[in-house]
């Protein structure tokens, strides 16, 4: 199970078998999502052509219903936030569902009609499908890919990261794993998920004339994991100050009585952005103009160097890596 965390297991997993059989110079970038250049691999101009984000997942979420959301939002809004995180505009979805015996039919109307609604909420259409009924106990699992367009000028990557740049979030950390284990523990909390399609929120830094070097969304592994990859990536240092990581009293809360550190916990609705400096305030603007963005806070800073280093509450630095272990299984 440590494979599926999102972690240190899966990147070894990942780069051990799957790295290593399917090598190509586009999936060796290992980015949220593939960008493809239909024009120089075609030899098409520019009108027939461009850059396309492509991403595939697969959501196998337990419980299928939580509060705030279900499958089938969180599979259309993890694969759209997949291509908003190469600065694409989400276009198309494709799904496949394999459904176990027993699974309620009118449970699987309601999640295939919210699936419905929330492609229609993020401009994306479901434009083809494959479903497979399989033995077993009444569980869902739902793949889907998903297809979005680049405009002209936008280069993001997780290799774009630069010395005096800062580190944005979107918001609190923590809320979908506090309410996935909230259910699986049957904890009574006001806890909701964050699982939303961050279209608003990368709308408005591109519209504010941001300058947007790096966007990653903050999913399976949390935070930490994600740091550690861009560091590694942008072959830099960055230091994140603990006091600034915003976190809902409650989750916090939650956290310190179950010992669970929010720098780890999974989310379905959080973007980190990377950004020079000097755009700081306009991003920081940009982000809390957003419905999804109001929490958003600037969390640190690009250095020479490498690693990540947490400043912590007393004023020291720490080094801290990927998440290492199981993390909560079966939370996407």
């Amino acid at each position: 199970m440590a494979h599926g965390s999102g972690g240190q297991s899966s990147a070894q997993l990942m780069s051990e078998i799957f790295g290593k059989h399917f090598q190509n110079p586009v999936l060796d970038r290992m980015e949220d999502a593939a960008v493809l250049d239909l024009g120089a691999e075609t030899g098409a101009d520019q009108a027939g052509g461009g850059r396309i984000a492509c991403s595939t997942d697969s959501f196998v979420v337990t419980p299928l219903e939580f509060k705030g959301g279900d499958i089938g939002k969180l599979c259309v809004c993890g694969t759209v936030n997949d291509l908003l995180m190469m600065g694409a505009v989400p276009k198309y979805l494709t799904c496949g569902f394999i459904l176990e015996e027993g699974l309620d039919v009118d449970l699987l109307s309601r999640l295939v009609a919210s699936m419905a609604a929330q492609a229609r909420a993020a401009g994306v259409m479901i434009i083809a499908g494959d479903t497979k009924v399989v033995e077993g106990d009444g569980g869902l699992y739902i793949n889907t890919t998903g297809i979005g367009v680049i405009p002209e000028g936008r280069d993001v990557s997780s290799a774009n990261g630069r010395p005096g740049d800062v580190v944005l979030i979107s918001g609190n950390l923590g809320d979908h794993h506090a309410c996935i284990l909230s259910h699986r523990m049957e904890i009574e909390n006001g806890i909701v998920s964050d699982c939303a399609a961050l279209n608003d929120v990368v709308d408005a830094l591109f519209d504010a004339g941001v300058r947007v070097r790096i966007m990653r969304d903050v999913t399976r592994g949390g935070l930490g994991t994600v740091i550690n990859e861009i560091a590694d990536n942008s072959h830099c240092r960055i230091e994140l100050d603990e006091e600034a990581i915003p976190v809902s009293d409650q989750v916090k809360g939650f956290a310190d009585i179950l010992g669970l550190d929010p720098l780890y916990m999974g989310n379905e609705g959080k973007m980190i952005a990377v950004v020079p400096e000097e755009d700081a305030e306009k991003a920081l603007a940009a982000m809390r103009s957003a419905e999804h963005g109001r929490d958003a806070a600037l969390i640190g800073r690009l250095a020479e160097g490498n690693g990540a280093y947490l400043r912590t509450r007393l004023g020291a630095s720490r080094r801290f890596d990927v998440l290492y272990g199981e993390g909560l299984p079966r939370i996407c």
